[in-house]
Formats: structure tokens, C-alpha cells, sequence
């Protein structure tokens, strides 16, 4: 886990500021984007914004197994790319219809702030407009659930029986959240399924202990859950090509429950007109 310990309300106060950074730069980038405009216009955006404000990507250069460093300061996903879009990946301007997914991550005076919304470009039809409230009320429903009296369990139960039971969706397996805090990546993995078999998802009888700082991340598919990867490429597609969206906040849980430390990303306008 990463907790926040011994200068807990320093830290604490720290790691929303990392936060806040995120929150403007989604501002920022909500009041930029254009019809027409390019994901390699867009990210040279998020950078310098983030120059601006004195932060850095912490996905540029981004290394996992088996895949290149990550190219891109932000990551832009197109449609049925659910995550892990780069600059260079979708080469084709930003049309009408299209759902275009922001994640941004950022390192500010030694913490982690990583969150990421959905836009639509062009006023999005029936179907794509209850997908994305249908993403925007999961995150919500789930959030409310990481207190130190639940396990992490109670988090993929709620959020996959709204997506699943109540909006006909899909939720995206395989993918989740992840302890954050001064590295970009840690435990404990919040998952947004229930594990189908015992061991599968290790963390889940654990407790939202007070203090933990997590990045939790519901992804949502029109047809499917389950995902398309090209080998050593980064971008993550559903595997039958449906339309998809993405919603991350940072929370701190505390004693009295859950702190989105990205708090002011519901009041963006997630439609793009111009």
C-alpha cells in the first residue's frame, strides 16, 4: 500500500496538490480541444500546460515489460482504444462522434497526481451520452464505498453490478486501479470485477485502510469487456471495436471515509462543439 504516514496531513495536503495540477490540466485541455484537431496537437498541449504549472508527465517514458517507453505526455484514447492511446497512435483528426479518453499523470514536488475523463466530440447520440453518464455515476457509486469499514471487494461489486445490472454495459476486465502516491504504480490493484475463482484477485478481502492513496479507474465498453492488444504497442482496444470510456480520480481514504483529491473533474464540460 502506499500510505500517507508520519506528516500525515502534510503529505496529505501534498498529494492533492499533485492532484489539483491534474484536475487544471483537464481545465485547460476541456477548454482547448477543437473538431479537427490532432492527439499529437493535443499532447503537445498537456505539455507545455504542464510546464506551466510546474509539473512534469510522469507517463513520458513510462516503462513496462515487454513494451517500448511510453512516447507520449498524456494518454489519448480514440473510441474503442479504452486506454493507453500516445500521440502517435491515431493519426486521424478529431471528428464528430468521436469519444476521446484524457489520462493524465503528473509529478509535483515528489508526489503522483493521475486521473483521466471522457469527452465527447460533437453532441454525442442517446446511446454514447448514457454510456459516458453511466461511466461518470459508476465512479461516483464506487468511490463511496472505499471506507475503513469495506473491503476493496465492496468497490468492484458496486461498480460492476451498476455498469452490468443497471446500464446494460460492460465493464472492461483485466484492467483497474492502483496505489498511488510517490510512484506512479503500486499496491494495492483495485480491480472493477469480482474474481471468478479464490486467489484471483489477491487484494480484495483487504480493507480501505485510512490513509491509503489510490487511483481507482472503472472502464466501459458498449459490446464487451474484453480487450485487443497489438504485441509490443501500447494502446488496449475492445476486442469487438465498440465504443468505450474512462473515468479515474485519486482518492485518500481517511477514518471518515473517502477524500477525491481530484475533486472538480465532474464540473468539466465533457462536450466538444467547436
Amino acid at each position: 500500500m502506499h500510505p500517507v504516514a508520519g506528516r500525515a496531513q502534510t503529505d496529505a495536503e501534498a498529494a492533492y496538490a499533485a492532484a489539483q495540477c491534474v484536475v487544471e490540466t483537464h481545465r485547460r485541455v476541456a477548454e482547448f480541444l477543437r473538431i479537427g484537431q490532432t492527439m499529437a496537437q493535443i499532447d503537445a498541449f498537456v505539455a507545455s500546460t504542464l510546464a506551466d504549472l510546474k509539473c512534469r508527465s510522469c507517463f513520458l517514458g513510462y516503462k513496462i515489460p515487454r513494451l517500448p517507453p511510453f512516447p507520449s505526455h498524456a494518454c489519448l484514447s480514440v473510441n474503442d482504444c479504452i486506454v493507453h492511446g500516445t500521440a502517435g497512435s491515431y493519426t486521424a483528426p478529431l471528428k464528430r462522434g468521436d469519444l476521446l479518453k484524457v489520462d493524465i499523470g503528473v509529478w509535483h514536488k515528489g508526489w503522483i497526481g493521475d486521473a483521466a475523463w471522457t469527452y465527447a466530440i460533437g453532441e454525442p447520440e442517446a446511446g454514447i451520452r448514457r454510456l459516458m453518464d453511466c461511466g461518470k455515476e459508476t465512479i461516483r457509486r464506487g468511490v463511496a464505498t472505499l471506507r475503513p469499514e469495506n473491503r476493496y471487494l465492496q468497490w468492484a461489486r458496486t461498480v460492476q453490478g451498476y455498469v452490468e445490472g443497471d446500464c446494460g454495459f460492460h465493464m472492461v476486465r483485466g484492467l483497474g486501479g492502483h496505489g498511488i502516491g510517490r510512484k506512479l504504480h503500486g499496491p494495492p490493484f483495485i480491480a472493477n470485477v469480482v474474481p471468478s475463482f479464490p486467489g484471483e484477485w489477491p487484494d480484495a478481502l483487504q480493507h480501505a485502510a485510512p490513509g491509503t492513496l489510490i487511483a481507482v479507474e472503472p472502464m466501459i465498453a458498449i459490446g464487451t469487456g474484453v480487450t485487443a492488444q497489438q504485441r509490443g504497442q501500447w494502446p488496449i482496444h475492445t476486442a469487438d471495436g465498440s465504443m468505450s470510456v474512462h473515468y479515474e480520480h485519486d482518492v485518500l481514504v481517511t477514518e471518515d471515509g473517502p477524500r477525491v483529491l481530484t475533486e472538480g473533474l465532474e464540473a468539466l464540460p465533457d462536450v466538444v462543439t467547436r
